[in-house]
């Protein structure tokens, strides 16, 4: 997975989405892609191969929510 386009794609999402959906941890994908993109000399790779194995199926699974609540809407 690229983290980046994570990143991104979460910080596009719309203010009104992220009310909706308070339990996705919107802000964590953004700073961590502007760590990789504008601090990637100094990553540690360890921790963030971890942080994503801690961090990343907790936010898969409310994203997972979030998006079976708005295909609903439709």
């Amino acid at each position: 997975m690229d983290y980046t386009v994570l990143g991104e794609a979460a910080g596009q999402v719309s203010d009104e989405t992220k009310a909706r959906f308070p339990a996705v941890k919107w802000l964590q994908p953004v700073r961590l892609r502007n760590r990789i993109v504008h601090g990637y000399w100094s990553i540690d790779m360890e921790i963030l191969l971890a942080t994503a194995r801690r961090q990343l199926p907790a936010l898969a699974t409310e994203l997972h929510k979030a998006l079976a609540a708005l295909s609903a809407d439709d």
